[in-house]
């Protein structure tokens, strides 16, 4: 066996701060305890968390005798990569883009995401489809072990990079036995035992990969029944889900309970009012636009104001996920320090319609819109941080009343009107126009570019249908290709002539008021 014949090479795909490096270290010193040649070279990302970072380790199968010396490589090379780990399903792919996973590879990964900049940024749904990102996987390595290593990582309460080296020693494809990586797992002397921990479920996930459960989802009727109802409201509830279909029943009772946790029991009875009207004017033909749009009214009902967001800072269970993605461990102190801007338009859309609109009035006349921000930081684990925030939480009460409730729901009954219209008349453009609301994203600036495209899309295609002036069926695909071009450059910047073409004025007027309100979310700093 030649020395070129007996190399091996092992490439790590990770992201910043996951531990790629400790892993890279560990194989190495594995490979000089088994007597082996080896080398190790990186090419970290950035640096931090998130940031892409990628190791080499090349090492030979078996030791060379005599004074030979072998020559490793300092970076991968296509189609000569052995083993390929990645920490996360995005990263194998990026690896299997570059022609890193060949006939030659075993690609070990993980299947869970950790979402990109851009996947987050999409006004839609951005994500990569992650059963195609696995199929590739698949289809061009010569064997590939596929688990959820997040979910073990946290089981176990390690790092991903010591389930990484359990997967590696479990799908058999390092040339020594798992008690060296677990002898130099003891001797890091840092975090042992939940590293030995995480080392031996990967191991065994690897050796023999459980079988996923075949996923069924939990009728109506059960999703109520979780969510421990008062036996009258789960009664009356129930009497109307099943005289809907299968797959709106679901997504009408999830719908109801975030209605529900969004403002009371009345306000989610309103959304199944909403729900039947759509239901009553579906035909068969128009079921798959009849569940998309019942699941774009739940989500347009709960849109975040202030007092929606100053609530969720504020509930347990998100402190407790602040603080399990810092990893703070038990004894502690985690301080999240929340960020706020508020202008003029986010006072006026918590008060009352009239009062509102006055002030959003005076405001535009004085050239305050756009200028006038209040910078704060307000520590929402003090007591007064915490007080501040529930007492904006404790209006909602109030919101029906407010400008923002009625210039959204003004606007959602004309959507709600015109989709019964179009359910009826053309499947196909319902389909569409159920997804329109996705383009109502963001808060700021965006938010408000946000209600001008759907003014404009409103304006130029669904307006023209409702009036009779227009083919329903030749709109349908003009609508897709201007949502999904709107979605994909919300700002118009590649596509300015689409964005300038001519139209009617939309009717009715998106939003009475000349500067409409806009959302704050805020962020946490831990």
């Amino acid at each position: 066996m030649t020395p070129q014949d007996n190399s091996y090479g092992i490439l790590i795909a990770a992201l910043g701060g996951e531990g790629g490096g400790v892993l890279a270290d560990w194989l190495v010193q594995c490979a000089r305890r088994h007597g082996l040649p080896v080398q190790a070279t990186s090419v970290p990302g950035v640096a931090q968390r998130t940031g892409a970072t990628s190791y080499y380790i090349e090492l030979l199968r078996e030791p060379v005798s005599g004074s030979a010396h072998p020559v490793f490589g300092l970076t991968p090379v296509a189609g000569r990569v052995d083993v390929l780990v990645a920490s996360e399903l995005l990263e194998a792919a990026r690896m299997v883009e570059r022609g890193f996973v060949t006939g030659r590879t075993t690609l070990i990964a993980s299947t869970h995401r950790v979402y990109t900049t851009v996947e987050k940024m999409h006004m839609a749904d951005g994500r990569q489809d992650p059963q195609r990102l696995a199929d590739a996987a698949r289809a061009l390595a010569r064997h590939a072990v596929l688990f959820d290593m997040e979910a073990v990582t946290v089981k176990t309460g390690t790092v991903v990079s010591a389930v990484m080296f359990g997967a590696l020693a479990g799908a058999g494809v390092l040339p020594w036995p798992r008690s060296v990586c677990e002898d130099v797992i003891r001797e890091s002397g840092k975090g042992v035992q939940a590293s030995l921990a995480g080392f031996s479920a990967a191991f065994d996930e690897a050796a023999q990969p459980s079988t996923p459960a075949t996923e069924v989802s939990k009728d109506a009727l059960q999703v109520l029944a979780d969510a421990q109802l008062p036996s009258l409201l789960q009664g009356e509830w129930m009497v109307r889900l099943q005289t809907w279909p299968p797959a709106v029943q679901l997504l009408a009772a999830h719908g109801a309970l975030r209605c529900r946790d969004y403002q009371n029991d009345r306000y989610a009875q309103t959304f199944f009012d909403h729900v039947q009207g759509l239901v009553d004017a579906t035909p068969p033909a128009a079921s798959e636009a009849l569940e998309e749009a019942v699941r774009h009214l739940a989500l347009w009902m709960c849109f975040e104001d202030v007092i929606r967001v100053a609530d969720l800072k504020t509930r347990r269970s998100r402190y407790a996920r602040v603080a399990s993605e810092a990893q703070a461990k038990p004894g502690d102190i985690v301080r999240v320090t929340e960020h706020f801007k508020p202008g003029v338009d986010e006072v006026a859309a918590v008060l009352p319609r009239a009062l509102g609109q006055w002030l959003v009035a005076l405001a535009t006349k004085r050239g305050w819109m756009g200028k006038a921000h209040v910078g704060l930081h307000i520590r929402s684990t003090s007591l007064w941080g915490y007080l501040m925030l529930r007492s904006l939480a404790w209006l909602r009460p109030l919101r029906p009343r407010s400008l923002r409730y009625a210039q959204e729901h003004e606007t959602l009954g004309v959507w709600l009107a015109a989709m019964r219209q179009v359910l009826r008349q053309s499947p196909a453009l319902a389909l569409v126009l159920a997804g329109l609301p996705q383009v109502l994203k963001g808060y700021g600036d965006t938010q408000v570019r946000g209600r001008e495209n759907y003014a404009r899309l409103w304006a130029l295609h669904v307006a023209p249908v409702l009036g009779g002036t227009a083919d329903a069926e030749q709109v349908a695909p003009r609508l897709r290709e201007a949502l999904r071009t709107t979605l994909a450059d919300p700002e118009g910047k590649l596509n300015q002539a689409h964005r300038a073409a001519p139209g009617p004025k939309a009717q009715p007027v998106f939003w009475a008021a000349k500067a409409p309100p806009r959302e704050t979310t805020v962020t946490p700093h831990a």
